[in-house]
């Protein structure tokens, strides 16, 4: 095959995901392939920075892309519908990755020639939701670097070190679910994640020093790669510990959303733990290194390639399809606009709460130090009062065996006179 170029779009390069570092790998095994491969987003960070270590192109502007590119693979429906109309003679191969994000919603187009979906909730996204013909979509599971992502060394009998993997990981939420869990058992656990604060640049390394792990998507193919028993989890729900059993429904699943069919109980994700084999996740782990490696699969891209730049241009205006593409997304951008001015507002609502509540705890402060500066002036004055040598002497008289218990009898005669 010639060498082609391909211009890979995506929402954003910046922090670690999936359509992320999926952009990565296929860019860097082009790039080892002979192809060029240069990447858009209008977005970047730090996958932008690791695509320019590699040095693959990246921009943020198509018209600093000198030269059309021989095909698109196109991430995400605005970036994908910017490139169509950069180059409106190139090929489009248009990649849906996900059945919840609003990003991954399909573009309609003359341009777009192939559509690619990485399991079956996406091929039911693209042909069952969308319209698109069954003919046009090609179904190309997930894959592993396995070049990058080495087994591990044998797993123990039982698990003694577990690790949540996932941008949506806190140290709260279903986190805690398995956090429970995970102390019934015994079993230590982590968290890593961009929402936990500590995002990974290398995942390869750190599952190495786990043996369970509760992760989807490619986190977990990623995972049961290295050999690590994994259960399926992430905020939209909880799913079963990988097995032999369920492997082929839940790799063409993607190990993900379709999956993720239970809700956080600690009871669910300890019978999950209790499931745990070290011989089971080795069978599947030799299973995803035979069936999931990433040459098979840039080969299959490659003629999903090939495939689209030899495919005649769709039916239908270019324009039109765009401006029917731009009144789609208009209502859901405005009122994503809406709802930033609203934060805008309230943010600007909170500052001046904050300040006003600073007032008043400073404001405090100052009463709580005069007070306490009065108490302390009282107590001198008592302290004074009471060292008067007459105070004393009536102290000590009062003190007296008999005579203080006659002065006190007297007093209290006194007072009922007076008080009648």
């Amino acid at each position: 095959m010639r060498p082609i170029s391909v211009l890979l779009t995506n929402n954003a390069l910046a922090t670690r995901g999936g359509s992320e570092t999926y952009v990565r790998d296929v860019a860097v095994d082009l790039l080892r392939r002979g192809h060029r491969p240069v990447a858009f987003s209008l977005i970047l960070g730090d996958v932008a920075n690791e695509l320019r270590r590699a040095t693959i192109p990246v921009i943020d502007d198509l018209s600093r892309l000198a030269e059309p590119p021989d095909v698109v693979h196109g991430h995400h429906h605005l970036e994908t519908l910017i490139a169509a109309l950069t180059f409106p003679d190139a090929p489009i191969v248009n990649f849906c990755h996900g059945w919840v994000p609003w990003e991954e919603m399909p573009l309609h187009h003359p341009s777009v020639r192939r559509y690619v979906a990485v399991d079956e909730v996406c091929v039911d996204r693209l042909v069952r939701e969308e319209g698109i013909d069954p003919c046009r979509v090609e179904l190309l599971l997930n894959f592993v670097d396995l070049e990058r992502f080495r087994p591990r060394p044998p797993l123990p009998s039982r698990p003694r070190r577990a690790l949540v993997l996932g941008n949506a990981a806190g140290n709260d939420g279903y986190v805690r679910a398995i956090s429970g869990a995970c102390g019934t058992a015994g079993v230590a656990l982590d968290v890593v994640g961009a929402s936990a604060g500590n995002a990974s640049a290398t995942p390869e390394t750190l599952l190495l020093d786990y043996d369970l792990v509760f992760a989807k998507g490619r986190s977990a193919l990623e995972a049961l790669a290295v050999g690590c028993a994994t259960v399926l989890a992430d905020a939209a729900g909880a799913g079963p510990l990988v097995t032999a059993d369920n492997y082929d429904l839940l790799r063409q699943r993607n190990f993900g959303i379709r999956a993720l069919d239970r809700p956080h109980d600690p009871s669910w994700y300890g019978a999950q733990i209790a499931a745990y084999g070290a011989n089971a996740a080795a069978d599947v782990s030799a299973r995803i290194r035979v069936e999931a490696g990433m040459p098979q699969a840039i080969d299959r891209l490659l003629a999903i390639y090939q495939t689209a730049i030899a495919s005649p241009r769709g039916a239908g205006n270019p324009l039109q399809a765009a401006a029917a593409h731009c009144c789609r997304v208009a209502l859901p951008l405005k009122q994503a606009y809406g709802m930033v001015e609203q934060l805008r507002a309230m943010a600007a609502d909170r500052a001046v709460a904050n300040a006003e509540r600073d007032r008043l705890v400073q404001q405090a402060a100052i009463e709580r130090d005069r007070l306490t500066g009065l108490q302390q002036t009282s107590q001198r004055e008592i302290e004074a009062f009471r060292a008067l040598p007459t105070i004393r002497l009536r102290d000590a008289v009062l003190r007296a065996p008999v005579v203080g218990r006659v002065v006190q009898a007297g007093a209290r005669g006194l007072s009922k006179m007076l008080g009648n």
